[in-house]
């Protein structure tokens, strides 16, 4: 019975830790900016939301006409879902990536093309 009441207390303590943990976490991420990003999809969008945006004339002539914004397209690329399937990821310098979302509630794809210092958008299809 000593082994089950250690064992008890044990894993409260260890639930009242983790509850601490993930507030002063989530505090100090929120402060500074942080985002954990693990899964390969979250590190492909960081990257390319890192480095400066440029468009292609096919994505200006949408934005020029009111079809496409600069907030929805960072909306797409912090809530997008890369196609790695679709998408060229093997190419040197630039590599080529096809993403899924929404735009405008519209499901919406976006090519994206991630060279090493810049981004560019070269299309995106309603």
């Amino acid at each position: 019975m000593a082994f089950l009441k250690r064992l008890g207390f044990y894993l409260i303590g260890l639930a009242i830790g983790l509850v601490f943990l993930t507030i002063f976490l989530k505090k100090k991420s929120e402060e500074t900016g942080v985002e954990f990003c693990y899964f390969p999809n979250c590190r492909t969008l960081k990257d390319i939301r890192s480095k400066p945006l440029s468009y292609s004339d096919e994505v200006q002539k949408l934005i020029d006409h009111q079809q496409l914004d600069s907030l929805s397209i960072a909306d797409f690329l912090r809530e997008g879902e890369v196609d790695f399937k679709n998408s060229d990821t093997e190419s040197t310098p630039c590599r080529t990536y096809v993403i899924d979302g929404v735009i405008k509630n519209e499901p919406s794809t976006m090519t994206v093309r991630n060279c090493p210092d810049s981004a560019v958008i070269e299309n995106v299809a309603f």
